[in-house]
């Protein structure tokens, strides 16, 4: 297969938001003081690229830091968004604990169908970003693509990559201003680099 027809996703997450509490829609914004870390991974990135990030203000603001000028810069897709976790939205896994053990126990060791009151399933949301993800790989067949989005966002994609089961994607870690990179060769997806930290 030959280089030209291998389309490369550059999975990127935002900035810290130093948060301690599930954040899924919340428009919080992103901290994007360490300069040194966004120089590396900006230096990490392909510089002609396709670029896209979800809606959301931490992912806007740090891919306009990570933005080159000959990056093309895509319209911002809300379906690249975080998990929605609905009523549990700005509460610690302590508070949701403490007022709805089983469901939350549920909502992590049965991850799939089981939704946040008010929120999304895990299968839900992935349905939404690899979706978007199949889009971009019809839509720019053999480009780079450098997509900043979140942590579910992300592992839902490595999840459809490597095709495994929710709690084996579970096992991995994606850091803050973290690059993971997933490829498409017209036959097959595959996991490439997970985590790198420039």
């Amino acid at each position: 297969m030959s280089r030209s027809l291998i389309t490369r996703f550059y999975l990127v997450r935002h900035g810290p938001t130093h948060a301690k509490t599930m954040i899924g829609w919340s428009d919080l914004e992103a901290d994007l003081s360490d300069q040194g870390t966004l120089d590396r991974l900006s230096a990490y990135l392909p510089k002609a690229a396709v670029m896209i990030s979800s809606d959301l203000r931490r992912a806007v603001a740090t891919a306009d830091c990570l933005q080159g000028p000959n990056h093309m810069r895509l319209a911002h897709d809300p379906n690249l968004r975080e998990l929605h976790f609905g009523a549990w939205e700005g509460q610690s896994h302590a508070m949701v604990d403490s007022h709805s053990p089983k469901e939350l126990r549920a909502f992590w060791e049965e991850a799939g169908d089981v939704a946040p009151p008010l929120g999304e399933s895990w299968n839900k949301m992935h349905a939404r970003v690899t979706q978007s993800l199949r889009q971009l790989a019809q839509g720019h067949q053999g480009h780079d693509i450098i997509i900043v989005a979140h942590f579910g966002a992300i592992l839902g994609m490595v999840q459809y990559a490597l095709s495994c089961s929710v709690q084996t994607v579970f096992a991995h870690k994606i850091d803050n201003l973290s690059a993971t990179v997933i490829s498409f060769n017209q036959e097959k997806w595959s996991l490439e680099q997970i985590n790198l930290c420039p």
